[in-house]
């Protein structure tokens, strides 16, 4: 039904900018009595469902009754939970920009993108509030009240670029202590994300047009009110081996206006 294949990585894509988001963060531990920096930790990130995380934290909750070492904190997790259609950021289906080809007799056509909101929840897990703190203190300003990044959506014409804002929807937190007084204590904390793409489809390729005619009639002039055509305008480019390869301005003159022009 659809016919011809094509892959543009959009949600691959957008998977591995949100988690370069948060792959440089960092806890600093100190001393409580001289406010020294004792030591310094790098928040582990990986792309895992929550539930997982939690189940991998409470295999072993006393190590004397178990040879297995727990998972370390603190770390992160995140995970897509929702893809939805925006019908907010929708514009005209025809919309299109062309592009060169791989020859000078073909260009490639490019559709508007379909809006879609994909929703990101990020994991946060500690086993002290202060490392929660300093983690979630770390996010929270940067998105004020978006962050966007620029995304390249095709791998063969990297000058096209996409700006994707991302968005915090929601905070929530949890502490884990319930049980015996001496089992572990989780703290979580989940941040949820709205992440604004657009998906494309196929890229078209269409001829370059190179002979335009219009046919000039004088209506009603003829028996019966028809009408008499009068001239046939035939427009060719010259020379007729125009190359179209690069962005060529067909005889316009473009004008940048600066900063300190006067023009209004």
């Amino acid at each position: 039904m659809f016919g011809g294949h094509f892959y543009h990585e959009k949600t691959r894509k957008a998977v591995a900018i949100f988690g370069k988001l948060f792959n440089n963060l960092y806890v600093i531990r100190k001393n409580q009595t001289t406010g020294a920096s004792t030591s310094q930790v790098k928040v582990p990130l990986a792309y895992a469902p929550k539930a997982k995380y939690l189940e991998r934290i409470r295999e072993n909750p006393s190590l004397q009754d178990d040879t297995k070492v727990a998972i370390k904190l603190p770390r992160m997790s995140f995970e897509i939970t929702s893809l939805a259609y925006d019908n907010t950021r929708q514009v005209s289906k025809v919309n299109n920009f062309t592009k060169f080809g791989t020859s000078a007799n073909n260009r490639n056509k490019f559709f508007t993108g379909v809006p879609y909101s994909i929703n990101f929840q990020l994991n946060i897990y500690t086993k002290t509030q202060d490392d929660a703190l300093q983690i979630v203190e770390q996010i929270l300003p940067t998105f004020n009240p978006q962050y966007s990044i620029t995304l390249k959506p095709f791998t063969d014409y990297p000058d096209i670029l996409e700006d994707i804002p991302i968005a915090i929807t929601g905070v929530s937190f949890q502490d884990d202590f319930e049980g015996e007084l001496g089992q572990r204590r989780t703290i979580i904390y989940t941040i949820d994300f709205e992440m604004k793409v657009s998906y494309y489809g196929s890229i078209g390729v269409n001829p370059v047009i190179r002979d335009a005619r219009a046919k000039v009639f004088d209506i009603g002039a003829g028996l019966s009110d028809s009408d008499i055509r009068l001239n046939t305008i035939q427009i060719l480019p010259n020379p007729t081996t125009l190359n179209i390869l690069g962005d060529s301005d067909f005889g316009f003159t473009r004008i940048d206006y600066g900063a300190d022009s006067d023009a209004s």
